[in-house]
């Protein structure tokens, strides 16, 4: 069995201690609100990006007769086999 050793910031059950929830204390709430930026900015991104191509029309573009076969396949579905 692998031996993890102990740290003094952690119980016997590897559960955080009293020292190790004081000394994070400070940063708790400087953390969230850095999380909450990033996520905020990564949600932005994501709904310009989706907003700006829906708003693509296409109308431009040519579709081509779909019944109408290119020359090059009719040629070669008459040659003998």
């Amino acid at each position: 069995m692998p031996f993890i050793p102990r740290s003094s910031y952690y119980d016997k059950h590897y559960r955080q201690s009293e020292a190790l929830l004081r000394a994070r204390r400070p940063y708790l709430i400087k953390n969230a609100v850095t999380g909450l930026a990033i996520f905020s900015f990564a949600i932005g991104v994501y709904s310009f990006t989706i907003k700006a191509v829906s708003q693509d029309e296409f109308e431009d573009v040519t579709i081509p007769d779909s019944s109408r076969q290119p020359d090059n396949i009719a040629a070669t579905a008459s040659l003998p086999k």
